[in-house]
């Protein structure tokens, strides 16, 4: 089976330096589902398009009313 998906699978702790955050909150983040990741032997990795898609659904807006 040929792989047509383009980028690359993140460690945890490779998540947790690009998101400068702990590997404990990424490991929160997998756990609750809001990061998808995928187990390989007793890691996870974690694709890094799935952490651009979590950066930029995550921006906060603080002039905003809510």
């Amino acid at each position: 089976m040929a792989n047509t998906d383009s980028g690359t699978f993140l460690t945890v702790a490779e998540v947790a330096d690009l998101m400068r955050v702990s590997k404990m909150t990424v490991y929160r983040l997998v756990h609750s589902g809001e990061l998808p990741a995928v187990r390989v032997g007793r890691s996870f990795r974690v694709h890094e398009h799935a952490v651009e898609e979590y950066l930029g659904s995550s921006v906060y807006n603080a002039g905003q009313a809510g």
